[in-house]
């Protein structure tokens, strides 16, 4: 097992596929994009596999395949059904902005793909081409709904609201969700974007959501809540229970303390916390000979040397150098 000097357990892995995206969020990069990696940069299919099977033998259960945008893999498909045939299989998910899942859903779930989560910050079309730079609401909406048919649930949906843009989004996001099946999990934004502009005024904390949210629904505490860094809401009318609703307050009510992650970036760098000011090769090491021992072993240090906690409040906090497309959320 992979433990820390705070007795948590590293369980689930999340690995990013690429870095590239095919959306422009303006609370993560940049109108022109980003300086992409180069393809000889990215690991390849079989490093990406090779890294699961090790990390699946140190009691991983759960990764998920993140990017930038994942659909943008080429192979995916075949990358997940790999994954699914190893030994000891983990649950397998992934998160995407859903442009391109309406296409894929059906294969991948048939590869051996569990669940998805859809990136959707605003269900007007206006918004989210100011939002995203791109007039793709459409596209968003038919992968949500082919996910939901392919059976990858419970379809969860995350949404930022940010001041200003769509925070009086909050109430009929949750409508619709609970309409269509799926489970909303608004999130608050975090100092991760690509262009260090983060401001924490413009950020809607998960007290302001809960608040609106309890103007118009009865809300009623999920408890389990494990190490899953969502807060969860039975959302009742009438006493009836609709559905459910989450809210992530990375900010404002860190969950650290319960932190079962670990990161492996496109490139092959572990990171042991999304706000790590530090990562450690593991591209070199496949790529030079190293044995599934000295990967394991990697692996183990980064997660002994995890901190306690990210510090975002702390006076000295640095942003990472790499924002989140780059990263893997």
């Amino acid at each position: 097992m992979l433990t820390d000097r705070y007795g948590r357990v590293a369980a689930s892995l999340r690995l990013s596929l690429t870095d590239r995206c095919n959306l422009r969020c303006s609370y993560c990069m940049p109108e022109e994009g980003l300086a992409w990696l180069q393809r000889e940069e990215v690991l390849t299919d079989d490093e990406v596999v090779r890294l699961v099977r090790v990390a699946v033998g140190l009691g991983m259960r759960d990764v998920r395949l993140t990017g930038g945008e994942p659909l943008l893999r080429r192979g995916l498909v075949g990358l997940v059904e790999r994954l699914a045939a190893l030994p000891d299989r983990p649950s397998l998910a992934l998160t995407t902005n859903g442009v391109g899942l309406a296409r894929l859903a059906g294969p991948l779930a048939a590869a051996g793909l569990d669940r998805v989560n859809v990136s959707l910050d605003t269900l007007r079309r206006d918004v989210f081409a100011t939002v995203t730079r791109r007039d793709r609401l459409d596209d968003v909406l038919a992968g949500l709904a082919a996910a939901r048919d392919a059976g990858l649930g419970p379809v969860k949906v995350n949404s930022v609201l940010v001041r200003g843009v769509n925070d009086d989004e909050a109430v009929p996001l949750v409508e619709w969700a609970l309409h269509e099946g799926y489970e909303l999990r608004i999130i608050e934004q975090m100092p991760l974007d690509a262009q260090g502009a983060w401001e924490r005024e413009r950020m809607v904390t998960a007290e302001e959501v809960l608040d609106r949210l309890s103007r118009a629904f009865v809300l009623l505490e999920d408890a389990h809540r494990g190490s899953s860094p969502a807060e969860r809401w039975w959302v009742l009318r009438d006493g009836v229970k609709l559905g459910r609703v989450g809210v992530i307050a990375s900010v404002t009510r860190p969950f650290c303390g319960a932190c079962d992650r670990m990161r492996i970036t496109a490139d092959g760098q572990v990171r042991n916390c999304l706000f790590a000011r530090g990562e450690t090769d593991l591209r070199g090491l496949l790529r030079g000979g190293g044995s599934d021992d000295d990967i394991a072993e990697v692996l183990r240090g980064s997660v002994a040397a995890k901190l306690p906690g990210h510090g975002i409040d702390e006076p000295g906090f640095l942003q990472p150098s790499r924002p989140m497309s780059a990263i893997g959320g």
